[in-house]
């Protein structure tokens, strides 16, 4: 499918044409690559390229929260710093997000509210940065 067709399909429960244009109006931007590339294969692009698509894709419907499971797994160091700029913007867009994240140091740097989890029970929460400047949190899991 192309870019295109990802984000409509994003769109599917939509019926307004008009809200689907706006909708894409406003995917396009925050990720101007994609207005471009609207008609290439999106199995053709890069795997931040990809990324960008599937957030994209799930902006299309205007939702509350949005989901986020490891956005920057196996992206390049370049497409991990875009992918989280445009998570900041997004949040400050009004999205609420919730993040899983590996890279600990950057979701840290920009979370509002971070948990920090050893063994699937919560070890230490708080602002993202307070956490991410705790001398703990940095031994036990930032290699610090």
């Amino acid at each position: 499918m192309t870019v295109l067709e990802n984000l409509e399909m994003g769109a599917y429960i939509e019926r307004d044409p008009a809200r689907v244009a706006a909708a894409l109006a406003q995917v396009y931007a925050l990720f101007p690559i994609l207005a471009e590339r609207r008609k290439q294969n999106a199995g053709t692009m890069s795997g931040g390229e990809q990324q960008m698509v599937a957030i994209a894709r799930a902006l299309m419907t205007t939702p509350k929260l949005i989901l986020l499971d490891e956005p920057s797994l196996g992206l390049s160091p370049k497409f991990v710093t875009l992918i989280i700029e445009k998570l900041v913007a997004m949040r400050r867009a009004g999205y609420t997000l919730v993040l899983v994240e590996q890279n600990a140091t950057r979701a840290l740097a920009v979370a509002d509210r971070a948990y920090v989890l050893e063994l699937g029970r919560n070890r230490f929460e708080g602002p993202g940065p307070r956490l991410l400047a705790d001398p703990e949190v940095k031994r036990l899991y930032l290699g610090g």
